[in-house]
C-alpha cells in the first residue's frame, strides 16, 4: 500500500512538476508560431480553414464568423494552420485551381503570388523570434542587466590562457578583431569556439598585448543545475576586480538590447550547427522533447521568471529550426518559392514530392537522434 501511494504521488509530481510546465511552454511557442502564419496569411487575403494547437482529434474548438475552426487537439506536440485549398496540414495542393470557383481561387493559398506565400510561411519563424525579442525587452526593462568589466582576476594553471601568457590584471580589448566591452562579450566569443585558435588583444600596464589561445571544452553547471560542456580558455573574473554593476534600460534601450541579445543567440546557433555537422561539437548539446521537458520542470521550480526565459529560448530555437532548408519545414517551402521566383513557374509537383519525402525522413531521423540522446546516450 505504501509503495502504491509513493508511486501515485511520484507520478503526480512528475505530471505537475515537469510535463505541465513543458506543455505550457510548448503551447505558447506553437501558438505564437502558428499565429504568425495566420495573421500574415489573412493580411495577404488567404482564406483559413483551421487553426489548431496540437495534432489529431479535436478536444475543444469553435468556428468564427469567417469560417475558421479554432481548436485544441489531442496530441500537444505542435500545431498547424490549414489554409483554403490545402489538401492537409502541410499546405500541399488540394483542389486544382481549374476545378475551383472564382471565389475559391481568390482565397486559395496555392493560387496566390509567390511573395504572399513566402511571406505567410516566413511569418511563423519570424513571430517566434519576435516573441523572444519581446520577452527579453520586458526583462531588460524590469531588471536591467548585470555586467562586469572584461578583466582577468585569475588564470587557471595549465589552461589555454596560462599557456598563451595571460596574466591577472589583463583587460580584454578584442577577440578575433571584435571589440569587447564586458566579460560576457568575451565569453560569447569563446564559449562556442572549442578547438579554434583565437586572437586576443589585452591591455596590460597601459600597453596592448596580442595573445593567441585555443579554447577547450570544460564541463560546467548551467543556472538550472544541468551539466553542460562549454569552451573556455581558463580565466576567472571576480567581483572585486571585475567591477560588477547593473545597467538599467529605458523602453527603447530595452528593445535595442533585446534585439542585440537575440542576434547573439541566432549567430551562435548558426555557428553551433555548422560546427556540429562538421563533427566539432558535442552531440549531447542537442536535446529533444525529454530534455526540454526536464528543463521546463527545473525552470518552473525556480519561479515564473525562469519559465518565461526558457520560453524565450525555446521560441527562438524553434523559429530557427523551422528555417532550415528542408521540407517539410518552413525553410523547405521557402526554398521552393525562391526557385519559383527565379524560374518564373512553380517547381514540378513530382520534384517537390521527391524532396518532401527525403526531407521528411531527414527530419524524422533528426528527431530520433535527439530523442536517443535524451533517453540513452547523454543521460
Amino acid at each position: 500500500m505504501t509503495e502504491t501511494l509513493h508511486t501515485l504521488f511520484g507520478t503526480q509530481s512528475v505530471l505537475i512538476g515537469t510535463i505541465l510546465p513543458f506543455l505550457i511552454v510548448l503551447t505558447v511557442v506553437v501558438f505564437v508560431h502558428e499565429m504568425g502564419h495566420y495573421l500574415v496569411g489573412r493580411w495577404c487575403g488567404i482564406g483559413v480553414q483551421a487553426f489548431s494547437v496540437g495534432f489529431g482529434p479535436e478536444l475543444i474548438g469553435f468556428t468564427d464568423r469567417k469560417g475558421t475552426r479554432w481548436k485544441l487537439s489531442a496530441i500537444p506536440l505542435g500545431g498547424y494552420v490549414k489554409f483554403a485549398g490545402d489538401e492537409g496540414v502541410s499546405s500541399s495542393v488540394g483542389t486544382p485551381a481549374a476545378a475551383m470557383t472564382p471565389e475559391e481561387r481568390a482565397v486559395a493559398f496555392h493560387t496566390q503570388p509567390v511573395w504572399k506565400r513566402a511571406a505567410t510561411v516566413f511569418a511563423g519563424p519570424a513571430f517566434n523570434i519576435l516573441l523572444t525579442v519581446a520577452i527579453f525587452s520586458v526583462f531588460f526593462s524590469l531588471y536591467g542587466k548585470m555586467v562586469a568589466d572584461p578583466m582577468v582576476a585569475e588564470v587557471r594553471p595549465g589552461g589555454p590562457a596560462a599557456i598563451a601568457g595571460f596574466q591577472p590584471g589583463d583587460r580584454f580589448i578584442s577577440v578575433d578583431g571584435d571589440k569587447v566591452e564586458t566579460f560576457s562579450d568575451v565569453q560569447r566569443h569563446v564559449s562556442s569556439r572549442a578547438g579554434d585558435a583565437l586572437n586576443f588583444v589585452v591591455e596590460r600596464k597601459g600597453q596592448e598585448v596580442q595573445l593567441t589561445a585555443t579554447p577547450e571544452l570544460l564541463e560546467q553547471k548551467d543556472p538550472l543545475g544541468n551539466t553542460v560542456k562549454i569552451a573556455v580558455i581558463g580565466v576567472v573574473n571576480n567581483q572585486e576586480l571585475g567591477n560588477f554593476r547593473r545597467i538599467e534600460y529605458g523602453p527603447v534601450e530595452s528593445v535595442v538590447q533585446a534585439v542585440r541579445e537575440s542576434g547573439f543567440i541566432i549567430a551562435r546557433t548558426g555557428q553551433f550547427f555548422g560546427r556540429f555537422f562538421a563533427g566539432r561539437e558535442d552531440k549531447c548539446q542537442l536535446g529533444g522533447p525529454v530534455k526540454i521537458a526536464t528543463m521546463a520542470g527545473q525552470a518552473a521550480s525556480q519561479g515564473v521568471d525562469w519559465l518565461i526565459q526558457l520560453t524565450a529560448m525555446l521560441s527562438i530555437g524553434i523559429g530557427l529550426l523551422n528555417l532550415f532548408p528542408l521540407p517539410p519545414l518552413d525553410g523547405g517551402h521557402l526554398v521552393f518559392y525562391a526557385a519559383e521566383a527565379v524560374i518564373g513557374r512553380p517547381v514540378r509537383p513530382a520534384v517537390q514530392e521527391i524532396f518532401f519525402r527525403a526531407g521528411f525522413f531527414l527530419v524524422l531521423g533528426f528527431m530520433g537522434f535527439v530523442v536517443f540522446n535524451d533517453l540513452f546516450a547523454c543521460r
